[in-house]
């Protein structure tokens, strides 16, 4: 009764040399993708924790009364220092991988806050969340990761649920602030394309070393920020900023990046777009337009759709 089954693995192992032993001797096939990796479904949901800590940026970001690099600067600081304390590398590595990953993050960061102190917090989201689509461009350059049909599918709808959420948002004297907006969404772009390089290593300390040089970009407007007049809410924002919204969602981040593509890493926080206008309402009481609710109900969608699309992947298997 056991010949036959033998027989086979040995068929197998002869046809198929680059499988591992382990997956052999089941009769399964599991290719050395993310798509079949056991975790991806955890790092999926792991993505839409980091997008609701992402979310709360911009209101907190507004609560801080300093100049753009100056928050920028203390938040990198403070995020440093709270990933070094979880972390606890012994040394932070200095591989290009790492290096590049490290100076995407703190141009991401960076252009983010001066984004949302020069235009509205609207069109920084928006404008950053072109995103997927130098992913999709530079994907396959530097990591040969094509976009699938689905991807193209998330891509479009998101960009126009997108568009259709902040379609009232747009204004010429905030044009500086725009430019800096989509910047930033190329820098996002590069710090995942960069981060998954490194999913056989450890992107996190890469965070580190990235907030560590955010904190020296904004270290001389530090120096004349008025810390004098700061209000205890506006002090709460700050760490909040650095130790929730940034440190606490790219450690998450960086766990998942592991097991997903780059698409999958920049699509499915797209509903940080969402939610961001959800905390103003609560906070503020500002209501979304219809428009915006429209658009938001898109983007939702769409990230859902990709999700789900991701996760019901299964290995093939050898009958």
């Amino acid at each position: 009764m056991t010949a036959k089954p033998r027989a086979r693995d040995r068929q197998i192992r002869q046809t198929t040399p680059h499988q591992p032993e382990s997956t052999l001797s089941t009769g399964r096939i599991i290719p050395d993708t993310v798509s079949h990796d056991a975790q991806h479904p955890r790092a999926i949901a792991l993505l839409f924790v980091t997008a609701l800590l992402w979310s709360l940026g911009g209101l907190l970001i507004k609560l801080v009364p300093w100049p753009p690099l100056a928050v920028a600067g203390g938040r990198g600081f403070v995020a440093a220092a709270v990933l070094a304390l979880v972390i606890r590398p012994r040394r932070l590595s200095l591989s290009w991988a790492s290096l590049a990953t490290a100076l995407s993050y703190a141009g991401c960061t960076v252009t983010f806050v001066a984004a949302t102190k020069l235009t509205t917090a609207a069109n920084a989201i928006l404008l950053q969340h072109t995103c997927p689509i130098w992913v999709a461009l530079l994907g396959a350059w530097l990591l040969r990761e094509r976009a699938a049909r689905a991807d193209w599918i998330a891509i479009i709808a998101t960009l126009a649920g997108i568009m259709l959420f902040f379609a009232d948002k747009f204004r010429a004297d905030l044009f500086l602030g725009n430019i800096v907006a989509i910047i930033s969404g190329v820098f996002f772009a590069l710090t995942a394309i960069f981060m998954r390089r490194q999913k056989d290593s450890s992107p996190a300390e890469a965070l580190i070393l990235g907030n560590l040089i955010s904190g020296l970009i904004g270290a001389p407007a530090l120096i004349g920020a008025p810390f004098a007049e700061t209000t205890a809410a506006g002090w709460g924002a700050f760490i909040a900023l650095g130790a929730v919204q940034l440190a606490l969602s790219y450690f998450i981040y960086a766990h998942a990046i592991r097991h997903v593509t780059a698409l999958e890493a920049v699509l499915i926080p797209v509903i940080e777009p969402i939610l961001n206008p959800v905390w103003v309402m609560l906070a503020i009481g500002e209501v979304p337009a219809p428009w915006a609710i429209a658009g938001g109900l898109i983007v939702l969608a769409a990230s859902v759709f990709r999700a789900w699309v991701a996760i019901r992947k299964e290995a093939p298997v050898i009958a």
